[in-house]
């Protein structure tokens, strides 16, 4: 996987992090501890994902 792939996992994951809530206060989902969790498992663990790609693809790309 390289960094394309870890940016497009993480804006996936963010995505995911910022619709659950937003599913759950329309009513749509109904509300529990663990999708509560999940859902900020999946932005935190996004940020540093596509923060890692991003790293990744300014170090590859870096011209000196």
């Amino acid at each position: 996987m390289g960094p394309k792939g870890m940016m497009a996992i993480g804006a996936g994951l963010l995505f995911f992090g910022a619709a659950a809530p937003f599913l759950m206060i329309l009513r749509i989902w109904e509300t529990s501890f663990w999708l509560s969790f999940l859902a900020y498992a999946a932005s935190i663990s996004g940020l540093v994902i596509g923060f890692l790609g991003i790293f990744l693809y300014i170090r590859i790309h870096r011209r000196d």
